[in-house]
């Protein structure tokens, strides 16, 4: 049994970074594997026992991107707290379907939730975009500059996903959720981290064209090398090797054996990647969190999506391992220590 003590033995007076809210939203149009039979050639039975997933949110408003994704996910958080919207400093926007090429979503979305005494930019890492700014987050309260930085993980992946591709559009769903992150001093917050890229996966997980190495041209539009294409076993295989890995090590680093582990926290891309990441820390399966089979990969959604769904099993000062792997490689873990009791 994991003793109060041991949970919060960090120093008291040292500034860690802890989440203190979340948030989230998806869109009510489920797509599930039932539709997707009549659309391509694959059945539930397939997408279930390869995949883990049942079904999956789409947002089929075509006016509407994935800021309104990530608007929804923040009002939702905001309005479970007595947080003041012009009180945050900062508003990290973690995602790969970004609104339009250059001008920043996070921006956007900042301004129409009114935070508009905060700065915000994007960040993009693909799958792995929301537990880089965790990092992120932590690291500027940390530093003491600042006292609140929201941090919203929100993808469209609809919009980049071809349906005639069965390989793709059968994992794929659209999401997003919120955190906010405050200065703790209780030892209690992000702990530690391990994150890694590599770019050796640049080929095997990608959207072509419609960047500066190929912008889009008639030709790309008719080849169709605007939608998300990857290597399926490739992927597979380097997702399960380092998101394992990177979990077992960040155990391994802080002393932490998997009694110590309330709770783990994975991308939610395949449940065999999730298995066998769990496998590899000897965690029982009560302790593996997954909502997969509605949702899908909602990519930078699924970490906060994750969190929001089981946000009433956590308790104060649980040990909660995050762990992720996305395109280009990158991947990584997060150890954090839950702040509060839900009221």
């Amino acid at each position: 049994m994991v003793t109060f003590e041991k949970k919060y033995s960090n120093t008291m007076n040292t500034i860690t970074a802890a989440i203190t809210a979340v948030g989230a939203y998806v869109p009510d149009f489920v797509l599930s594997n039932k539709v997707l039979e009549t659309m391509v050639d694959t059945n539930d039975e397939w997408i279930t026992s390869r995949t883990g997933i049942k079904e999956r949110r789409i947002l089929k408003d075509d006016d509407k991107g994935t800021s309104f994704l990530a608007i929804k996910a923040a009002q939702d958080l905001l309005s479970k707290t007595n947080v003041d919207p012009l009180d945050i400093d900062l508003i990290i926007m973690a995602t790969a379907t970004p609104d339009m090429p250059v001008a920043s979503t996070g921006v956007y979305v900042a301004t129409s939730i009114g935070a508009t005494n905060a700065f915000a930019y994007d960040l993009q890492a693909a799958c792995s975009s929301f537990l880089y700014g965790m990092s992120t987050a932590a690291a500027y309260i940390q530093s003491g500059r600042y006292k609140k930085v929201l941090v919203i993980g929100a993808d469209k992946m609809s919009s980049i996903v071809d349906y005639t591709d069965r390989s793709t559009c059968i994992i794929f769903g659209d999401g997003a959720g919120a955190v906010l992150f405050e200065p703790n001093y209780e030892g209690l917050g992000l702990q530690d981290e391990y994150l890694r890229s590599d770019g050796i996966g640049r080929d095997f997980l990608k959207i072509d064209a419609g960047g500066s190495l190929n912008p889009t041209s008639l030709e790309t539009v008719k080849e169709n090398r605007h939608n998300i294409v990857q290597d399926g076993k490739t992927v597979f295989k380097y997702a399960v090797t380092n998101m394992a890995d990177a979990s077992e090590l960040i155990l391994k680093r802080n002393n932490l054996t998997n009694e110590d582990v309330d709770w783990l926290v994975p991308h939610q891309a395949n449940k065999r990647i999730i298995d066998a990441t769990a496998n590899r820390m000897n965690l029982e399966e009560s302790k593996v969190l997954m909502n997969i089979e509605k949702y899908g990969n909602t990519t930078s959604a699924t970490l906060p999506l994750v969190l929001n769904d089981f946000e009433h099993l956590f308790k104060k000062g649980d040990t909660i391992i995050l762990a992720a792997f996305g395109g280009g490689f990158t991947w990584g873990s997060i150890y954090l220590k839950w702040a509060y009791d839900k009221q």
